[in-house]
Parts: structure tokens; C-alpha cells; sequence
């Protein structure tokens, strides 16, 4: 029994190293779904009365989606950590995250690109025009829009999935389950986004047990 729970302070003080800006791991792991469900409420709400183009709710929309996606990095960082010290699971979630990590990036540009749109454009004409020159670019579509972004949702699972397997004592069998209709839920319809925001949390809650903060 002190074995165990020397290890699992162990693993804890590790995890807690792995905090961006003084914002924890587990802290982290509540604001992120919380903050993306909230750019879902946000947008909904912009889209009813219908000044969803350059303005407030946009910008407020994609600030709150910018910031849920940042929170993301030390969740990211913190559930690599309990994968253990060592050994091929170990690996495997080092690869999952920095996978994720990789396409949190790509969002992140993405939504500062929707954040400057929205400041510089005068109307949802010269926004929609702004967004066609940039889209131009070569490789833009793919690095920031289409292809890379997705790894931050196929880097999510991947992570959850893994540590199923290997942490059952924090991280539930339907836990995956769960990501994988959040992030269908998303894809299929930006409407959904607070339904798959709160999928997300909802998979993600009990893991914050073994997370610092």
C-alpha cells in the first residue's frame, strides 16, 4: 500500500511539473471543455440574432475558443505523465500528445486568423474575402484548416484511448467513447459544439483525480 501511493506521488509531482503559465494540469482540464462549450454557446447566440460575422460575438466566440484550445497544452502534457516512467505505453502517449500538441498549434493559428479577420473587416463580405486570400495561400488549407488541426482530435483520443488501457484506475473504459462522440458531434456541426465540449469533460472529469490542481 505505501509502495503504491509513493508511486502515485511520484507520478503526481511529474504531472505537475508539466503546467503552462502557472495554469495546472488539472485546472486545465476543467477550463478547456468549459471554455469550448462556451464559444459554442457564444456563437449560437451571435448566429440567433443574427450578427454572427465581424463584431462582438465573433470575437468573443473565438476568444473563448482560442483560450479552451490553449488550455489543452498542460492537459495534454499532464495526461502523457500518466502513462508511468517508462516502457512502450509510455512511448505511445508521449507520441499521442505531441501529436495532439502539434494540431493544437494549427488551431490556434486558425482561430487568430478568425480573430484578425473579424477585427480588420468592416462586414461578413470583406471577412468572407479575407479568409479566400488567405485560404489561398499554398498549404494554408491543409496546415491550418483541413489536415493538421485534426490531430489535435485524433491526438486527444489516441492519448484517452491509450490510457484506458494502462491507467483503469483513472481513466474509465467509456472515457474514449465518450471523445470519439464529442469530437463526431463537432465535426458534424459546429451547432453541436457545447454537446461535444461537454462529452470532453464529462470523459476527461475523473482523470482529474491524478492530475495536480
Amino acid at each position: 500500500m505505501t509502495t503504491m501511493r509513493m508511486a502515485t506521488e511520484r507520478q503526481g509531482g511529474a504531472a505537475g511539473t508539466d503546467g503552462v503559465a502557472g495554469v495546472t494540469p488539472g485546472t486545465a482540464l476543467l477550463a478547456g471543455p468549459v471554455l469550448m462549450a462556451g464559444y459554442g454557446v457564444v456563437r449560437l447566440a451571435g448566429r440567433a440574432v443574427g450578427d454572427y460575422g465581424p463584431g462582438v460575438w465573433w470575437t468573443v466566440a473565438h476568444l473563448l475558443f482560442l483560450a479552451g484550445v490553449l488550455a489543452f497544452v498542460p492537459v495534454f502534457l499532464g495526461l502523457r505523465g500518466l502513462a508511468g516512467e517508462r516502457g512502450s505505453g509510455r512511448v505511445a502517449c508521449e507520441v499521442a500528445a505531441w501529436t495532439g500538441l502539434l494540431g493544437a498549434a494549427a488551431v490556434v493559428v486558425q482561430a487568430v486568423i478568425d480573430l484578425g479577420a473579424g477585427f480588420l473587416a468592416a462586414d461578413r463580405e470583406a471577412m468572407s474575402e479575407m479568409f479566400d486570400r488567405v485560404q489561398g495561400v499554398p498549404g494554408v488549407m491543409p496546415l491550418v484548416y483541413t489536415v493538421v488541426p485534426m490531430l489535435f482530435w485524433l491526438g486527444l483520443l489516441a492519448l484517452v484511448t491509450l490510457l484506458a488501457f494502462l491507467r483503469r484506475d483513472l481513466v474509465r473504459a467509456w472515457a474514449p467513447v465518450l471523445v470519439l462522440a464529442g469530437t463526431v458531434a463537432m465535426a458534424v456541426s459546429l451547432d453541436l459544439l457545447p454537446v461535444g465540449a461537454l462529452c470532453l469533460g464529462a470523459a476527461l472529469l475523473p482523470v482529474r483525480r491524478g492530475l495536480p490542481g
